[in-house]
């Protein structure tokens, strides 16, 4: 290959004299400059270079790239190390590295010996591994005084970078100028856009869209745009294998290309001959929620530092032209959203565990939220890999393995077999979902049974898991499992995406934390009351609204083990009865009787009677206790049952229950709220009586209710003598025509008094 003269060519000696004095730098280039291919290579005299890329095709056709231009051998001076995948020797002066690998040479050498820079590309896209990996590399940065770091980006905030590295130099590198000529066309289609541009300029077209779905519909459209122009159409996206990808990034004949890319073309990736470039302004972004337990990959705007990007790919080689499919006036976010803010942190978080640093003081480039680690280790906890916040046995072994912490636990739970590990290959490479018309107990059942028909890179990432396997588990792998220990595998990975199937109906669930989510008419898991969601997608309309578990594995109730068990106390026809209720988090596994506590029951029933309020002989005796002036608790008295002794005493004095009238019977006295006291009784047993009874310290009289011999009173009193000088007469000539067997003496001082009829 020539080697053309680059922008960046003339920075190399810049670049080298900062690392010498600092040990450090941030290059800030614009697209075209040549940063990814020319840097790297220039640095190698010093030692063993690590390029870090974001993504693996990048990766390979970098390290292609850089061997071209260097003269060099892939596998020899400069090589890849991919996840699966390693073209490398011990003498490899220059390693692309992609997918966590730094982290993982990290963990194994924390100092990274035998390195002598490592080189962070494309930092501005903020991925989770590029901050986790210049956070660790900067550990290895202080301890050794002869490791350099390099971060390198076509958009960013040097600033953050620059004081994060101890002040680092700042080097800005221009691009090629090549003319530039930006359209917008908000109402076009893709296949529109492809008859605009085609006809104007004879290079290649790229297409951005966001994600692979939109590109194989984009297609179908364009298929006519094909003929009419003569123009091959090649899709370029992360599902695509190995030799598929390169294929959509190699020069190819001499016929005109369009390729229809996500975003995996935006940045390092070189697509040769691009002279247009047509941007749908979306992306596909990963989030998660983890107060609803829900992944969601959801279509945004792109930022304006994403737009200008593609934009530059289509003026690298010379004059060029980009339409963008939105309109002028629409105002995009400057920079793009770091990953450490929006998704599930668990495998950064059990890495650095591994790596032996305590996520919540270590030295981060930028802290994620602490609601996102909360939640990672919440999960790892209940995957056995983290206990009392430090790694187990188990979380090594997870960490080991190039999967998602969940997706490990699958395939240890199912020994490694054929099985759990093509399950795994399915769920990590986004093998994708399909309506399902068959009922089935696990929607990744059917997706085994037309393994033959799987993508052949998923197939080969299904056959490296189960070489891993079984390195790691010896003789506990098995080569095959049953649906039902394939079932109980995927639980153990996703203890925390249990499910329940609702009353209300079958096609609704509330998940594990609660909310409420409904079965896609991708899943076939149509019976059982238990499952757990395997892929749940964010609700389409707004963030509220319920999410859409698109594949699912049925769960056998004696399955799930409680998170917790809750025992309540209820009162049942006056009598305390007791339930344990077990939990899945916020779902009822089963309620069961108890034994009742005994204290608990006691004091149910204590508020039970305080809730109802005194009864009529408590409140009598309260208004006897107020007459007497005595302090009662209600409380204490219900829970005792009694008075004191002093206090009981006191008011029988002050306040007695009842009064003997001179017929010889005791009567019962009203205590009012107002501090009276009165008595009903029949007039002819108080004959005798003259004065009026006096009670308690401030001497209250009583008041009587005078009864007739029906027992209807007749006359109120509080001066019986009055009474019986003045109203008695006027009351026996009234009633003793009516009551003649009832006496009526003239003179009641001297007649005896009785309840009794003459007769008798």
């Amino acid at each position: 290959m020539t080697r053309a003269s680059l922008p960046v060519d003339g920075f190399i000696p810049a670049i080298r004299t900062a690392l010498a004095t600092h040990r450090a730098a941030v290059l800030t280039a614009a697209p075209g400059a040549g940063k990814t291919t020319r840097v790297a290579p220039a640095l190698v005299d010093a030692g063993k270079v690590i390029l870090l890329q974001p993504r693996r095709v990048a990766a390979r056709s970098v390290a292609r790239r850089i061997a071209a231009e260097q003269q060099w051998t892939v596998g020899r001076e400069v090589g890849w190390h991919i996840r699966f995948e390693r073209r490398a020797t011990a003498d490899t002066q220059l390693l692309v590295v992609t997918e966590g690998m730094l982290t993982a040479y990290l963990q194994d050498d924390p100092l990274l010996t035998g390195i002598s820079t490592v080189i962070i590309d494309e930092f501005h896209e903020r991925s989770i591994h590029a901050d986790l990996g210049l956070a660790l590399a900067k550990q290895a940065w202080t301890a050794r005084a002869d490791l350099r770091l390099l971060v390198m980006s076509a958009t960013l905030d040097t600033g953050p970078v620059s004081r994060f590295l101890a002040g680092c130099p700042v080097i800005d590198v221009p691009g090629i100028l090549h003319p530039l000529a930006i359209d917008y066309a908000p109402a076009q289609t893709m296949a529109d856009a492809l008859d605009h541009v085609l006809p104007a300029g004879n290079g290649d077209v790229l297409c951005f869209l966001p994600g692979a779905r939109e590109i194989d519909r984009a297609m179908r459209e364009s298929a006519a745009v094909s003929t009419r122009h003569d123009v091959d159409l090649v899709p370029l996206h992360g599902s695509l294998d190995a030799d598929a990808q390169d294929a959509a990034i190699s020069p190819g004949n001499s016929r005109r290309r369009v390729i229809f890319a996500t975003n995996i073309a935006e940045t390092s990736l070189t697509v040769p001959r691009v002279a247009a470039v047509i941007d749908s302004g979306l992306h596909k972004v990963a989030r998660y929620d983890a107060g609803r337990g829900v992944d969601s990959l959801t279509t945004e705007r792109i930022t304006l530092d994403s737009a200008d990007q593609r934009a530059g790919r289509a003026a690298r080689l010379g004059p060029g032209v980009a339409r963008r499919l939105w309109d002028r006036r629409d105002r995009l976010r400057r920079h793009r959203e770091p990953e450490i803010d929006r998704i599930d942190l668990s495998g950064p978080v059990l890495s650095l565990l591994a790596w032996g640093a305590d996520p919540a003081h270590f030295d981060w480039f930028e802290r994620p939220p602490d609601e996102g680690v909360a939640a990672a280790l919440e999960l790892l906890s209940r995957l056995g890999a983290v206990e009392a916040g430090r790694i187990t046995e188990r979380g090594r072994a997870l960490q080991s393995l190039p999967l998602h912490p969940r997706l490990g636990q699958v395939l240890l739970e199912g020994r490694g077999s054929f099985e759990a590990a093509a399950t795994c290959a399915w769920l990590s490479e986004s093998g994708g979902t399909e309506d399902s018309a068959a009922t089935t107990s696990c929607d990744l059942l059917p997706v085994l049974d037309r393994w033959s028909r799987a993508l052949p890179h998923v197939k080969g990432v299904a056959e490296q898991l189960e070489r891993l396997a079984a390195a790691s588990l010896g003789p506990a792998r098995a080569a095959h499992i049953d649906e039902i220990n394939l079932r109980r595998a995927l639980l153990a990975g996703y203890p925390d995406r249990v499910a329940k199937r609702r009353q209300s109906g079958r096609d609704r669930v509330t998940l594990a934390t609660g909310h409420g989510a409904v079965m896609g008419r991708e899943s076939g898991v149509r019976d059982g009351d238990w499952v757990v969601a395997l892929d749940v997608a964010a609700g389409k309309t707004t963030p509220h609204t319920e999410a859409v578990v698109r594949m699912a594995s049925r769960v056998e109730p004696e399955w799930l083990w409680p998170t917790r068990t809750d025992v309540a106390h209820r009162i049942e026809s006056g009598t305390v009865r007791a339930y344990a209720t077990d939990w899945v988090d916020a779902l009822v596994l089963v309620e069961r009787p108890v034994p009742a506590d005994p204290e608990t029951s006691a004091r149910l029933l204590l508020e039970d009677k305080l809730s109802r309020g005194p009864d009529e002989a408590t409140q009598a005796l309260l208004r006897r206790a107020r007459f007497a002036g005595q302090e009662v608790d209600l409380r204490t008295l219900v829970e005792t049952g009694a008075l004191p002794w002093d206090v009981k005493q006191a008011i029988d004095h002050e306040a007695p229950e009842a009064l003997t009238v001179p017929s010889g019977r005791a009567m019962r006295l009203e205590y009012a709220d107002d501090g009276s006291v009165s008595v009903s009784v029949k007039l002819q047993e108080l004959f005798g009586l003259a004065e009026t009874p006096l009670l308690g310290r401030q001497r209250v009289p009583v008041t009587f209710h005078l009864l007739a011999p029906n027992g209807r009173p007749v006359q109120t009193t509080r001066d019986l003598k009055s009474f019986w000088e003045r109203t008695y007469p006027a009351v026996r000539k009234e009633l003793r025509g009516r009551y003649p067997r009832h006496p009526w003496p003239e003179d009641p001082w001297t007649a005896t008094p009785t309840h009794r009829t003459k007769r008798r």
